[in-house]
């Protein structure tokens, strides 16, 4: 590394690593945004019964051993093939970095809710008897369990924990790397988000009972935002997970850069547990712009977070309208009509989906639309097909979730 830390360092993307449920690599992921391929499929889980879901299908041995998987979550496997997926993408020379310069900051909407709901499943059949429960439930339950897992994995003795920002966190993830190299507290960072969602019946239940999850007899149909006919959420699990460093050194070891962060942000709604809140989403996309330097006109592709929730999708359109409503070039899409809600893994699948366009210059297309709602009738959508343009060089991704907790990045071209 020849960089010295500083608050003005450059700091850019120089690996992916992902699993999706259509995708388990950057190159399948993209082939299936721009074929309009969904991943959403037939699931079911212990008491809600049938229902959809984003099931991801990646190889947990391929970095892990069979031990290691039973021993460790769902969480940490996802977060592991991720890391390890990255770094071989970053080009770097893993044997002679340093491991104690390595940080691992890794979204996270929730977790231990699984292994919990495990035990108490289990222990059921042992009348409720706590002997038998497992002694591996507590570090499976902590909350830096799937950063921790990348550490043990790896060998990385650099800092390591999640950041808990509901389905905000994979932008967090990013934000708080940048951050930590900005900072001097590491060189190279591994970052994003990861969710092992589906696998808590929690999670649906809640939704049902809220009355937002989704239901369509056709499960690629079903995750629908911006469309009249929407009817909810489509729980799934992912990971998407990069590596930063600062510019200086990722051009000395001539890294292929996939973009740069330009800005970010992150704020408040301090109005409602669930009900987002427009002002204080379009006032984050208006931090993060000021903080890059950047009008709203040279945002060349939006990334939405509208979730196929009326109130979701209408209040977010009605941000993006104050910011964007009189950009001309701006387009505007949605990853979760393909995958639907990676949850702590959303904001950072849905940003990587959209970073090939600085090389291809094609924005994909939110699919699913074939209603759409007038009061999500933004410019600059791109809806149901692939959209050409003569070059893509920003990219805007939002991120918001529960409690009131909205993320912006900004990414540029190199």
């Amino acid at each position: 590394m020849i960089s010295t830390a500083s608050p003005t360092d450059r700091i850019v993307i120089t690996g992916i690593g992902l699993t999706a449920p259509n995708g388990n690599s950057l190159a399948e992921y993209r082939a299936a945004l721009l074929e309009g391929r969904s991943g959403v499929r037939d699931y079911e889980i212990r008491y809600v019964g049938k229902t959809l879901a984003g099931v991801c299908d990646f190889d947990e041995t391929k970095h892990q051993s069979r031990r290691n998987v039973r021993r460790g979550t769902r969480a940490g496997s996802i977060g592991i093939y991720c890391a390890n997926e990255a770094v071989n993408d970053s080009g770097l020379d893993w044997p002679n970095v340093d491991p104690e310069r390595v940080g691992v900051y890794i979204g996270v909407t929730e977790h231990g809710n699984v292994e919990t709901e495990n035990e108490i499943n289990e222990i059921k059949s042992y009348d409720y008897d706590t002997s038998v429960w497992s002694h591996h439930h507590n570090p499976r339950t902590v909350a830096n369990n799937p950063a921790g897992e990348i550490t043990l994995n790896m060998g990385i003795t650099g800092p390591h924990y999640t950041i808990g920002a509901a389905c905000a966190a994979g932008n967090a993830g990013l934000i708080q790397a940048a951050q930590m190299l900005r900072l001097g507290e590491c060189d190279v960072a591994i970052c994003g988000g990861v969710s092992e969602s589906i696998h808590t019946f929690g999670i649906f239940a809640g939704f049902a009972s809220q009355g937002a999850l989704a239901a369509n007899e056709d499960p690629t149909r079903a995750s629908r935002p911006f469309d009249k006919g929407r009817n909810g959420i489509v729980v799934s699990e992912g990971g998407c997970l990069y590596t930063l460093e600062r510019y200086e050194d990722a051009a000395q070891r001539g890294a292929r850069i996939y973009g740069e962060i330009a800005g970010y942000a992150m704020n408040s709604d301090a109005s409602d547990f669930v009900l987002p809140n427009p002002k204080q989403q379009a006032r984050c996309v208006e931090m993060a712009l000021g903080r890059a330097r950047m009008n709203a006109d040279q945002i060349g592709i939006v990334s939405t977070h509208a979730t196929a929730t009326e109130s979701g999708d209408i209040q977010e359109c009605t941000a993006l309208r104050a910011v964007f409503g009189e950009c001309q070039s701006t387009r505007i899409n949605n990853t979760k009509s393909f995958i639907g809600h990676a949850m702590g893994a959303a904001g950072a699948l849905e940003l990587a989906g959209n970073l090939p366009s600085f090389t291809d210059g094609v924005v994909h297309p939110t699919i699913n639309v074939e209603d759409l709602d007038p009061k999500c009738d933004v410019p600059g959508l791109v809806l149901n097909e692939p959209f050409e343009t003569s070059g893509v060089t920003s990219v805007l991704n939002n991120s918001f979730g529960m409690l009131g907790i909205n993320s912006v990045v900004i990414i540029n071209k190199v």
